[in-house]
Formats: C-alpha cells, structure tokens, sequence
C-alpha cells in the first residue's frame, strides 16, 4: 500500500517523485517499464545518436501509412528508461511562447495562463546565467549554454541576422523571436536529464520506492464499494504479475502514446474502441486518444567545403576524437559535449503574425532518416530543419490489442489540413533564403537533401510529403479541458474517475510553440503543488533536507 503510484519514470513521473515522496510522511512508488539510465550513451551527449537506435532505451514505435507523406510510417522514438525522453533528447531547453499557455487559459483551464505558469518553471530550474524576472537559481534542472559553438552554428546565426532576423541571447526571456544559440538541460557537458535532476536525490529517501522494468498492464478500480474509484495497479514484472494499492492517487506519467493506451486497456475511453477489443467498460471517455499534435519537420543537407562539421571523417575519428575526450572528460567541452543542435531559432512566415510559428534546428552534420543512416554523416556537412509549430491537423492513438505488450496504432493525419502544407512550404523558402546569405559562402558545398531543383512551390510540396519526418513533440491525447473530448479537468483529474490523474504532455490542448520537455517538467510541478494541496499536505510533516527551493 502507498499514498501515491506514479506510473512512467519519464519527465514528468521523475518531477512528482521527488516533489511528493519530500514529505517523509508519504509513501511513493514509481513505476518504469525501461531499465534504469545507467548505459554511457544517456549522459554523454553524443550518444542522442545511440539513443535513436536502441531498442532497449527506446520504444520504437511507427505511425500507421500517412495518407498525406506518400503513405509513408514515421518512426517516433520515445524513451525508455529512467527519464524517458529527457534521457534521449537534444536536451534544449525550451517553453514555448507565453501566448500558449495563455490560449489554454482562455480555454476555460484555470490556472493556466502565463503568469501562473512561470513560477514553475523557475522554481524547476537552476539557470547558470543567474536569477531574473524570467529564470530561476535554485531548482534541480541545470539549464546552461552550449559549451562548444561549431563555427557552422556561428554562421548559422550570423546568416539569421542577415537574413532579417534579430539575434536573440534568450528564447525562454521576455520575447522569443529570432536567432541564436540554445541553452540545454546539462550540467558540466553532461545530460541532466530529469531522473539526474529530480530522481537521484530523491531514490535514497526510504518512502519513494522505485520498480524499473516493470510494465503497467491495467489499473485497478473498487468493484464493490465505488466502481469509479481507481485504487491500484497491475503491473507486470519478469514473468510475473503483481498488484499494489494507493491510497490516495494513482498518477499516469506515461507519455502522449502511453497515457492513452494504458487508460483504454483498463476500460476509460470509447466505448466503440473498447468493446471493438472485448475490453470492460468502466467509462465511456470518448476524448481518450484523440486530439493528437506533433511538429511535423522537413530538413535541408549540404555538403561543407570545410573541415569544421561533426561529420565521420578521418580526422574527426582518428585525431579530433582524443582530443575532444579528453576536452569533454577533463574541461567538460568539446564536441562530446555538444548536441549536435546548437543553434535555432523562432521566426514568423508573415510578418503580419503576433508571434513565431516556425521553429529552426541548425544541426553540424548530414543527417537522414533520424541518424540512422551513418553511411550518410561519413564526410563534412550541415543540416538546417524547420518546423510549424502550431499545426491544425489532428490524429488519434488507438488500441490494437487488449494485450499490454501490443503497442499502440498511431493516426499521426500529418497535413491532414491544407494550410499546414502551406505553411511548411513558406518554411522551407525560408530556409533556403537564410541558407544563401553571405555568412555561409565560406562553407557550402552541394545540396545533398533535396538533391533536385526545387522551382516551384509544387516542387516543395512534393520534396515535403517525401521527405517530411517527426521532431518528436508529440502531444494532446488526453487533453485537458471541460468539453465532451476532454479527458482530464484543469487539476489533471481524469473525469468521471476518481483517484487517478494524467500528468504529462498528453494534457497539453494544444501545442506549445517549442520544444516540449521543459514544459511537461512544468506542468508536473504544478501537478505536485495541487496533489499536496488537496490533500493536506503543502506544509507541516517531516520533510527531506534535500527539498528544492523555488
């Protein structure tokens, strides 16, 4: 028995870990079907290359045929282990624009806007910079600049600037348009994911009780007494199943994929997909699945002319290797240390919008199919993504199988909408733009991706339905909100169900114009100040000596 089960060690399960279990006079158990994050590659940050092949750190999952990417399946990586996704992303650390927070505000989530939201995310944060209006200094997540700045992501930001764009020191600060570098989540060129940040000074407390490898089959409800109560989970575990109870809550962090399936697989969603998979119904919740988003990407490669990428080349292996290890292991620099991403930005499409809509990744190397293509990177290159940030389009996530093991079917319905094609289309001319400015004629060589003149905007559109890939930001399958599809309250209360909450990206409304995993760390520090407060517990009781303050 605990006061609270929390199901995915991801980043938000590791946030409400340590919030919670910081009252020694509660119970935790954290649930993690992943291994713990002990393999190199999680905190080097070059291993993000490793991280997108493991089939043991990673989920692996593919979208069904996308009827408008030339029927192609997308993979969607997602991570598996002790910090999900923080332990496998490019560590940028990114909120999204104000206005995001305060749309779902306006959508009737109180509580929500902005300025009730900021405070989170400073307490989260140690920013290295130091403490402002916009940053905090004391809180777990180490948020620093890139230790080492490529002299292609230079001329990245130097080419934004002469491409009409501002050159901005802080995209997290009072106005987020422009170009520049990205600060990420790392703490002397290392990942500071959220199960370093959170989950390791909290494991050593004897009331926060941690299971790895362990998948969730089914949460449990009261038969008897109160049929809409959930009261435990089943959870399976090297062969054998096991059953534990809580006494308070059971809080899924499984993600935007798993949240769903793990609610639908214990009777809460449509009750036409459920019976469709024999499944008991114990609520009909239409919302649960739907209302899917992610950032849709489509990626420019060049060829480089100097000898300044991070390409697999003979000196970058032989000789450039040693030296960049021992910089990383003893300086903490070097290209070990780096993201591969160093560099971005956030511009409109029309200069008459309110804010940015497309978002920039610059990468130092040729890149293909996700990394997975390392005969693609052998030579010197760069890569320059863009992707719309507020697509319309929506897909859903369904059942396959009753079976827990069975992943689920993923309706991504990229472009869906015709104005998100649009949309793209304007992005890459934006590209190709900033691409022909003076600060890259030192470096470009042959463009390798699209490999063919790209005339006309049809051109475009097809190169994007061939090519265009995730940039992993999925979100929005249990959505938060109070109309028939919504599947959790403003408090993260899944509805019609008591004693269980969805606390993850799967929440979010609608997309948040950025990287997502600094706001899903947000958003389950909110989650833990509102779990304490219901239930009496904000302050008073013994408390660890390691708590963070805000």
């Amino acid at each position: 028995m605990y006061d609270y089960i929390i199901v995915g060690a991801g980043s938000a399960g590791c946030v409400l870990a340590n919030r919670l279990s910081a009252n020694l006079n509660v119970n935790v158990c954290l649930i993690e079907a992943g291994p713990k994050d002990t393999h190199k590659a999680i905190h080097w940050p070059f291993g993000i290359l490793w991280m997108m092949r493991s089939k043991v750190l990673n989920w692996h999952y593919y979208t069904q045929s996308e009827k408008h990417l030339n029927d192609r399946r997308l993979f969607w990586p997602r991570g598996k282990t002790l910090g999900g996704c923080s332990a496998s992303n490019a560590m940028i650390y990114t909120r999204g624009h104000h206005k995001d927070y305060d749309h779902w505000s306006a959508l009737g989530n109180k509580g929500w806007s902005y300025a009730e939201m900021l405070p989170y995310f400073k307490r989260g944060q140690h920013q290295e910079r130091g403490p402002d209006d916009f940053h905090g200094i004391k809180g777990p997540l180490n948020i620093q600049d890139i230790e080492v700045k490529n002299p292609l992501s230079q001329a990245f930001v130097m080419a934004g600037v002469q491409a009409g764009y501002k050159d901005n020191y802080d995209f997290n600060g009072k106005d987020q348009e422009g170009v520049g570098f990205y600060q990420v989540t790392q703490k002397t060129g290392k990942r500071c994911s959220a199960a370093v940040a959170y989950l390791r000074p909290a494991q050593k407390r004897a009331n926060l009780h941690i299971i790895d490898q362990a998948l969730v089959c089914q949460l449990e409800f009261e038969h008897s007494e109160d049929p809409q109560q959930v009261t435990g989970v089943c959870y399976s575990r090297k062969g054998h199943r096991y059953h534990i109870r809580a006494k308070c809550e059971v809080i899924v962090c499984g993600g935007t994929l798993n949240s769903p399936q793990l609610l639908m697989l214990s009777g809460i969603g449509d009750r036409h997909v459920l019976k469709q998979h024999g499944i008991v119904v114990k609520h009909d919740l239409p919302g649960v699945g739907r209302n899917l988003q992610d950032h849709l990407d489509i990626m420019l490669v060049y060829q480089c002319t100097q000898a300044v990428s991070y390409g697999l080349t003979l000196k970058n292996i032989l000789s450039h290797s040693v030296y960049n290890l021992y910089q990383h292991i003893v300086k903490h620099r070097g290209y070990f240390s780096s993201n591969g991403t160093e560099a971005g930005g956030f511009v409109k499409s029309a200069p008459s919008l309110d804010i940015p809509d497309l978002q920039y990744h610059f990468c130092c190397l040729k890149l293909r199919n996700h990394g997975w293509d390392w005969r693609f990177m052998i030579g010197e290159g760069y890569s320059l993504h863009v992707c719309e940030l507020r697509p319309k389009s929506r897909g859903f996530i369904t059942l396959n199988s009753s079976d827990p093991e069975d992943k689920v079917s993923i309706e991504a319905n990229y472009l869906s909408r015709s104005e998100d094609l649009d949309k793209m289309v304007v992005g890459v001319k934006a590209c190709l733009h900033l691409l022909e400015q003076p600060a890259f004629k030192p470096y470009q060589g042959k463009r390798l991706v699209p490999d063919h003149a790209l005339k006309t905007d049809d051109d475009i559109r097809q190169f994007i339905q061939a090519a265009a890939e995730t940039i992993y930001h999925p979100v929005g399958s249990c959505k938060m909100g109070s109309d028939n599809m919504a599947v959790v309250n403003e408090r993260l209360q899944v509805h019609g169900i008591r004693g269980l909450r969805v606390v993850d990206a799967s929440i979010m409304p609608t997309l948040i114009g950025g990287n997502t995993n600094a706001p899903t760390m947000a958003i389950a520090e909110k989650a833990a100040d509102m779990i304490l407060e219901q239930y009496g517990i904000m302050s008073g009781g013994r408390n660890s000596d390691d708590v963070y303050d805000s």
